[in-house]
C-alpha cells in the first residue's frame, strides 16, 4: 500500500490524497474499526514482503499445478495462515475486510497461491463456528493446523449412532494438498434415510484420499484435486448444520468472537473476490510500466502510451478495477458490521452482498480483456505474467458461490419482492 492509503486505513486525518498511487485501490475504515484497521495494516504488511516471493516462484506453480512447498512453509512462518484462527490458538481472527485486503496483496505476485491461502482461512472460518470440543480437536491439538475444504453436499451419508457414515468424493479441493484436515459437504438424513438438511462435517487427513484430478487451464497451482473418503465416521460434534449457518445459528459457545457469527455464505462468497481484486491491480500495473517500451503494430506509435486508443483502455480498465474494490469493501463493511452487531443480515442484503461480489470478480475478468488486448499479442507468451493473471481470473469467476448470471437473477428477485422460498437458492 502507498503511504496516504496506510494512513487513511486506520483511520487517520490526511491531507495528501491528492497524489495517490495509481495502483492502490482502497477506501478509508469507519473511525470505529481502527483496532482492526490496525491489524490489517499489519497483515497486509506482511503479505507484501511475501509478493516478490510469491512472483518468482508464480510460473513453477502454475507447472507443478501446486504452490512450491517452501512458499508454502514461508507463508505458515509469517502466520498468514491463520487470519482466521481464534485468538485462543495463537490466531489473528481478523475480519473479512482483513482477509480480503491480504487475499489482494498476495495475489499480485501469484492468484494461485493467494487462493490457498484465502480457501483454507475460509474453512477455518467454518471451524471457528463450530463447538470449542471440536475446535480443540483440531487447533487445540495443533495451532499450525491447517483445514482445507468443500461445501457443495456431494457425499453420501448414514446416520448412526452419534454421528454420520460419509462416502463420496468432492471436487474442487482447493488448497487440500497442504490441509491437516478437509471439511466437506453432505446430506443430513434421518433414520429412513430421507434428507432432512446438510452439512459440513470435518474429517482428519488420516481418513481421506487425494485423487489428482485438477488438471485445467487457470488458477493450477491451486492443486484443486478432489477429495475421497470411503466409509467414514463423522461424530456430531464435527458437523455444521447448512441450514442452521445460514440463519445466522452456530454452535460454537463463544459468542464474542464476532468473525465465527458472519453471514455464513456471504463472508464465504466474498473472501474468493480478494485474489481478483490483486490480480487486477498488478495487470494494470504491468501494462503500464511497459507501455514505455511496447509499440502499438502498423501506426504511427513507436510507444503504447501515446496512443488515444490505449489511453482509453487504461482507463476503462482501471475504472472497472475500482469499481470491484467499491463493492467489495462495501460488502464486507456491511458483513463485518452485522457480525459485530450480532445480526444476522436480512434475505434482500444477503443477496444483494452475493450480487456484489459476482459483479467485482466479473469487473476484474472484463479488466483483464481489456490490458490483455492493449498490451498486445505478447500477453500470451508463457513468460508473460498477464496471461497466467487472465487465464486465473477467468477460472475463480467461474467458481460455484459467484455464477454471475444466477447470481443477477437472484439479486433481481430478491428487488422484485420475490420471497427467499420463490428463488432460485436459499443458499444466500
Amino acid at each position: 500500500m502507498s503511504d496516504v492509503y496506510q494512513s487513511m486505513a486506520v483511520g487517520d486525518d490526511v491531507q495528501s490524497t491528492l497524489d495517490p498511487d495509481p495502483f492502490t485501490f482502497g477506501v478509508p475504515a469507519h473511525p470505529d474499526q481502527r483496532g482492526n484497521a490496525e491489524q490489517r495494516e499489519r497483515l497486509v504488511g506482511i503479505a507484501a514482503s511475501l509478493t516478490k516471493m510469491l512472483a518468482d516462484n508464480a510460473a513453477e506453480a502454475d507447472r507443478n499445478r501446486r504452490v512450491p512447498e517452501p512458499v508454502i512453509d514461508a507463508l505458515a512462518e509469517a502466520g498468514l495462515f491463520k487470519l482466521t484462527l481464534p485468538k485462543r490458538y495463537g490466531g489473528h481472527q481478523a475480519d473479512v475486510r482483513t482477509i480480503v485486503d491480504v487475499a489482494a496483496t498476495l495475489a499480485e505476485g501469484c492468484g494461485s497461491t493467494a487462493w490457498v491461502v484465502t480457501l483454507i482461512n475460509t474453512v477455518g472460518i467454518a471451524v471457528g463456528m463450530l463447538p470449542e470440543q471440536t475446535q480443540d480437536e483440531v487447533f487445540g491439538a495443533n495451532p499450525e493446523a491447517r483445514v482445507a475444504g468443500v461445501f457443495s453436499p456431494r457425499g453420501r451419508s448414514e446416520k448412526v449412532a452419534g454421528g454420520f457414515q460419509v462416502s463420496g468424493e468432492w471436487y474442487y479441493g482447493s488448497g487440500s494438498l497442504h490441509a491437516d484436515w478437509v471439511m466437506v459437504g453432505f446430506p443430513l438424513v434421518d433414520d429412513s434415510g430421507e434428507t432432512v438438511d446438510f452439512g459440513l462435517g470435518l474429517i482428519p487427513r488420516s481418513d481421506y484420499e487425494i485423487k489428482d484430478t485438477w488438471h485445467v487451464v487457470g488458477m493450477r497451482g491451486s492443486g484443486s484435486n478432489a477429495i475421497v473418503a470411503d466409509d467414514v465416521f463423522i461424530p456430531d460434534h464435527r458437523i455444521l448444520s447448512v441450514s442452521a449457518a445460514i440463519d445466522g445459528r452456530f454452535p460454537t459457545e463463544f459468542h464474542d468472537e464476532t468473525l465465527y457469527h458472519s453471514a455464513f455464505h456471504p463472508a464465504f462468497t466474498l473472501v474468493l473476490t480478494g485474489a481478483q481484486l490483486g490480480m487486477g491491480r498488478a495487470a494494470l500495473k504491468h501494462v503500464v510500466e511497459a507501455a514505455d517500451k511496447r509499440t502499438i503494430a502498423n501506426t504511427i506509435y513507436s510507444r503504447q502510451r501515446d496512443s488515444v486508443g490505449f489511453q482509453l483502455q487504461i482507463a476503462d480498465a482501471a475504472a472497472l478495477i475500482d469499481t470491484a474494490h467499491l463493492h467489495v469493501y462495501r460488502a464486507a463493511e456491511d458483513i463485518d458490521e452485522a457480525a459485530r452487531r450480532g445480526e444476522n443480515p436480512s434475505y434482500q442484503l444477503r443477496a444483494r452482498l452475493r450480487s456484489d461480489a459476482a459483479r467485482a470478480a466479473t469487473c476484474v475478468k472484463d479488466a483483464l480483456d481489456l490490458l490483455i488486448t492493449a498490451h498486445g499479442a505478447g500477453s500470451f507468451a508463457e513468460s508473460s505474467p498477464i496471461q497466467r493473471m487472465w487465464r486465473d481470473s477467468n477460472i475463480a469467476l467461474r467458481h460455484g458461490t459467484l455464477v454471475p448470471p444466477a447470481t443477477r437473477e437472484i439479486y433481481g428477485k430478491s428487488l422484485l419482492g420475490y420471497s427467499l422460498d420463490e428463488n432460485i437458492t436459499k443458499l444466500l
